[in-house]
């Protein structure tokens, strides 16, 4: 069975995801009968596995199964009969998919339909009066800000982010949207701002190790000490500090754990690019190609945009490594688009 069928099955999710089964056969929620906790656990628990899909393989092909799993949660919310307390929680899960689906169509690179999907989750979180989801829709739609070319925008999707994030007082909400905002400051060519926000984010994150706070909400379980080197990294990227970038961009590697399977791609990639860029073509092009034995795993539009900067950044060298590393990377790139 190939990748594909696989994700499409949704028995496949579950194991896919390593989660465990069910300890007993929830009544369908298709049949009879008011929807109570179970329903939801078990709706959310779909949620759950889709987010460790995304980690593992990119958004490409988890999308269609997020978007089946949003009209799911709304068939539910409009057909079925509920208390408030658990009408008010499937709305919530509602927002949550829609957010999700949103992140994942932006990490496929089809920026349209992600705006469309955080405008619904957006108005989902209004309607509520949400502050948690409102965090994070205004931080993903900061990230697709920043990503198209709009980094003031993107400041201040982050900023209002930040704003809620105080309310809701937990260290690593704050130190995600800290990182937001110096990835938009850097685009905007403030890098001692940049810096600033960087420092406060690390701080933050040490911060949530000592227990402060409240605990960070599932969706941000990627964020740690890799996260913060990579932003770094990025930082000194935009700076055109190549050598001081690659330093970080190492450490961001080599601490991201190895579950995040689409970040490992986009790391490499991204070290890659700033070996060559700092003069270590040699060492930039063996990253580049070490990168295609993982890229097999990876359905992400994201990586596969780096992907292409890295191979167009390594025809401009006439070394053997170079254009050897060029051979492979686009014969990859012809395989999978003949796929």
């Amino acid at each position: 069975m190939d990748r594909r069928a696989f994700l499409a099955d949704t028995v496949g999710v579950a194991v896919g995801a390593g989660l465990p089964a069910h300890p007993r056969p929830l009544t369908p929620v298709g049949a009879p009968g008011a929807v109570g906790t179970a329903h939801l656990l078990e709706l959310r628990a779909g949620l759950h596995s889709l987010f460790q899909l995304d980690d593992a393989y990119g958004g490409y092909d988890v999308r269609s199964l997020a978007v089946r799993h949003l009209r799911r949660v709304r068939r539910i919310v409009s057909t079925r009969t509920y208390p408030d307390t658990i009408g008010r929680q499937l709305q919530l899960l509602a927002g949550e998919a829609a957010e999700h689906c949103g992140w994942l169509f932006y990490d496929a690179d089809d920026q349209d339909s992600a705006r469309l999907y955080w405008g619904q989750a957006l108005t989902s979180a209004t309607v509520l009066k949400d502050p948690n989801l409102d965090v994070l829709v205004f931080s993903s739609m900061s990230l697709q800000a920043c990503h198209e070319g709009r980094p003031r925008e993107g400041l201040e999707l982050a900023r209002a982010a930040q704003e809620r994030a105080i309310r809701l007082s937990s260290p690593t909400l704050r130190s995600i949207i800290a990182a937001r905002e110096a990835r938009a400051l850097s685009l905007m060519n403030d890098g001692r701002a940049a810096g600033r926000r960087l420092s406060e984010a690390m701080r933050l994150v040490d911060s949530s190790s000592t227990g402060r706070g409240r605990p960070a909400p599932e969706w941000a379980a990627f964020h740690g000490h890799a996260e913060l080197d990579y932003a770094q990294g990025m930082l000194y990227t935009e700076l055109g500090r190549h050598d001081s970038a690659v330093q970080f961009l190492r450490a961001a590697l080599a601490h991201q754990d190895r579950t995040y399977g689409r970040n490992r791609a986009l790391y490499r990639l991204t070290l890659a690019n700033s070996l060559v860029r700092s003069g270590a073509v040699d060492e930039g092009a063996a990253h580049a190609v070490e990168s295609l034995e993982h890229l097999g795993e990876v359905e992400s539009g994201r990586v596969t945009r780096k992907l292409h900067e890295v191979t167009d950044l390594l025809r401009r060298y006439d070394a053997d490594t170079a254009r050897r590393a060029v051979e492979e990377l686009s014969e990859y790139a012809r395989a999978k688009g003949a796929a």
